[in-house]
């Protein structure tokens, strides 16, 4: 079963967590998980350009450490940085101080290649996270969860995959992509069509902080 739509009882019985911002915004936030990946999120880049649209990238600290050019091109393009974990690891299979010291480790690397965010971004990889976590985490970063997944690391096809994801986007809606090797096909394929398609709509794209800062 595909939810390209997150159920509202989740959102409900995770009420500290980010789902969506204002529904009443003709806003869309694109963000792009377990980055930066060379040969993937070049392009990706490369394509928001073109459209003059800015996103959020949850990036994976090892991923920093193999391609630091990459992750610096990121936000001196003017994307925001979110935090994934050192290791993408799955918040209900590391329940202890190893997760929260893998965050604080890909958080050291952030800062260490030259990105210092004002508001701090996290992501738990899958989406997967405890409540014990989620009490200690919420005091220092925005839990960041999304209101549409693309599945464009699933098998289904590329067009049903488009087709799904514009379906369920609305005004405030957080949509996740993948800048992976897994992916790379299918999320080239979708973000060009589903920007395009949204800024014919008059949508603006935002990246996550401003959320933040209207509030």
């Amino acid at each position: 079963m595909y939810f390209f739509k997150t159920p509202e009882i989740i959102k409900w019985y995770y009420p500290s967590l980010v789902w969506n911002g204002p529904r009443d915004e003709k806003s869309i936030f694109l963000t792009f998980d377990d980055g930066p990946v060379a040969g993937v999120t070049g392009n990706i880049l490369q394509t928001l350009a073109k459209f003059n649209v800015k996103a959020t990238f949850f990036c994976v600290g090892e991923n920093i450490d193999r391609n630091p050019g990459l992750f610096r091109q990121v936000f001196q393009e003017g994307h925001m940085i979110g935090n994934h974990t050192f290791h993408h690891l799955n918040g209900w299979q590391h329940t202890g101080e190893d997760y929260i010291q893998d965050i604080r480790k890909c958080a050291a690397v952030i800062e260490g290649n030259g990105f210092s965010p004002g508001i701090k971004l996290f992501r738990p990889p899958y989406g997967k996270i405890r409540k014990s976590a989620i009490q200690r985490i919420i005091k220092e970063y925005q839990i960041i969860m999304w209101d549409v997944l693309t599945y464009d690391f699933s098998g289904l096809s590329r067009e049903k995959l488009l087709r799904q994801s514009k379906r369920h986007t609305t005004g405030g809606s957080i949509i996740v992509f993948h800048d992976s090797l897994k992916t790379r096909s299918n999320t080239e394929f979708l973000i060009s069509q589903f920007i395009d398609h949204f800024i014919s709509l008059d949508y603006n794209f935002c990246t996550l902080d401003r959320l933040f800062l209207l509030n």
